[in-house]
């Protein structure tokens, strides 16, 4: 009898220890199984940044370079790239996230995409990266990418300053006259020819 209580009692310890070994295993393999789950999201997200980068003629080593890449992508749906280090900051992510959406917006119009991809950004981001990463869409840098709207990429300036003689600067008292003017006297004829 006195035997049955000790194997009793050693089972007991034995069952603890193999618990707390258990327990161990579980952390360790759970701690590297999110390492590889984090590089693998990391090295798929840059590769696909990196090709959205080589469509918008940015340096595709950009895209494997943490917080920089997140900055670029800010600065290119217009945004202001210091929002990138601000989103590990507690509190201020929030805001930081919002300006990274604002920008995502940005970037779908610049490649042309309808409003509604903005929903993709938002809700299934990688869907997002993937579709602009491999589709067949170009980039156009500036403004909303939008057919009907008339973009004028050469704007005739308001005002345009008189040209002035390089050689010999004009007195203070003489006056400036536009050049314009000058050839409209030139065809003008004079009184000194009408009287002849």
């Amino acid at each position: 009898m006195y035997n049955s209580s000790y194997s009793i009692t050693s089972t007991a310890v034995d069952s603890g220890s193999l618990s707390s070994e258990t327990a161990a295993t579980i952390i360790i393999v759970t701690i590297i199984i999110v390492l590889i789950s984090v590089a693998i999201g990391y090295v798929l997200s840059s590769y696909l940044l990196s090709r959205i980068f080589k469509k918008a003629g940015i340096k595709q080593s950009i895209a494997w370079i943490p917080v920089y890449n997140t900055w670029k992508l800010l600065e290119m749906g217009d945004q202001k790239g210091f929002w990138a280090p601000l989103a590990f900051v507690p509190g201020v992510n929030i805001a930081s996230a919002i300006f990274l959406y604002i920008a995502m917006y940005h970037i779908g119009r610049k490649f042309g995409k309808e409003d509604w991809f903005i929903a993709l950004a938002i809700f299934v981001a990688p869907v997002w990266f993937i579709i602009l990463a491999f589709d067949k869409s170009k980039w156009n840098g500036g403004g909303i990418a939008n057919p009907n709207v008339n973009q004028n990429t050469n704007p005739i300036p308001a005002y345009t300053p008189p040209v002035q003689n390089i050689e010999s600067p004009p007195s203070p008292v003489a006056p400036i006259i536009n050049p314009a003017a000058q050839a409209l006297a030139a065809e003008q004829p004079t009184d000194s020819t009408n009287q002849q």
